[in-house]
């Protein structure tokens, strides 16, 4: 038992090479090139010669990634010390480079568990920028970052669970100080269906339909289909949308597409979240994917 606890907990602290590529946006043959000519990563590596990045190697790269591509030569950061590195960071004065830094911030707080930090962080930006800035520029994508981890079960579920928790706070706090004069004519039934708990997606959307307006119908995580039929019979709304970032085991996509269109055929369907990246299949006019956050402010846009 004891050697089981000891290898759930080393896994749960390192992260392979993919990972790091999706979270820097540094290509794995160019870490891997770093490794060879640099010195500032040592990755472990296990019998069959796989990598593994500790936490600390996560965040030397992406601390690294954000320098080199706002102008630092890799042999020049080489050669500085921590120190100096944090430094570089904080001089950066593009308006994108913070908003990087930000994220790398809040997923190395997430590593540590710093979660005074994190949710530090967040409260300046709001104070800054807003709640709806905050959401675009910082909160969205740093879930499409940390998203991947989850899918892959590379960071702890306590993680996962009190950094989720304190960006709900966030947006449920937006959500209920929206003042708008805006009033669209539409009605949006938001659910997530059955296995899928992650509600950070669908409460975005909510924001951003209620801020601009739109009508909306908050059904919440984890709705059976004959649930969400019994609303849309006696709401007759004009979309169903379902965000689907992480379902469980039991979850096939192709049933879900082929139970909604049973029982919604006359309704708008969209789709959006991680795992409709992956679906190529052809499915029925009324039927949309979102695969993207520019696709998803254009379904906004034009209620």
């Amino acid at each position: 038992m004891l050697l089981i606890k000891i290898e759930i907990k080393k896994n749960m602290n390192s992260f392979t090479i993919k990972d790091l590529e999706n979270l820097s946006g540094i290509k794995a043959h160019t870490i891997r090139i770093w490794e060879q000519r640099y010195n500032f990563l040592k990755p472990s590596r296990s019998d069959t010669n796989i990598r593994s990045y500790s936490n600390d190697e996560l965040k030397k790269v992406l601390n690294i990634a954000l320098l080199n591509k706002y102008g630092y030569k890799i042999s020049h950061i080489d050669k500085m010390s921590e120190v100096a590195i944090k430094e570089k960071i904080l001089s950066l004065t593009q308006a994108e480079a913070q908003q990087e830094r930000i994220i790398n911030d809040l997923i190395q707080c997430m590593v540590d568990l710093n979660i005074e930090r994190l949710e530090d962080i967040l409260d300046d930006h709001i104070r800054l920028r807003g709640i709806e800035r905050t959401i675009i520029q910082i909160i969205f994508p740093y879930m499409e970052k940390i998203g991947i981890l989850w899918l892959t079960s590379h960071i702890n579920p306590a993680q996962e669970h009190l950094v989720s928790n304190i960006i709900r706070q966030k947006l449920i706090v937006g959500i209920e100080g929206i003042v708008t004069s805006l009033k669209v004519n539409k009605t949006v039934l938001l659910f997530l269906p059955e296995g899928e708990y992650h509600e950070l997606g669908m409460l975005f959307m909510y924001y951003l339909l209620k801020s601009r307006g739109v009508s909306t119908i908050y059904l919440g995580a984890n709705i059976p289909l004959k649930d969400v039929e019994y609303v849309v019979n006696l709401k007759k709304p004009d979309y169903l949308y379902s965000h689907l970032t992480s379902v469980g085991h039991s979850f096939n996509f192709d049933k879900f597409i082929t139970n909604i269109i049973k029982r919604f055929n006359g309704t708008p369907i969209i789709i959006s979240g991680l795992l409709t990246n992956s679906y190529e299949k052809k499915i029925p006019s009324h039927v949309t994917l979102k695969k993207s956050f520019p696709e998803v402010m254009k379904f906004v846009s034009e209620l």
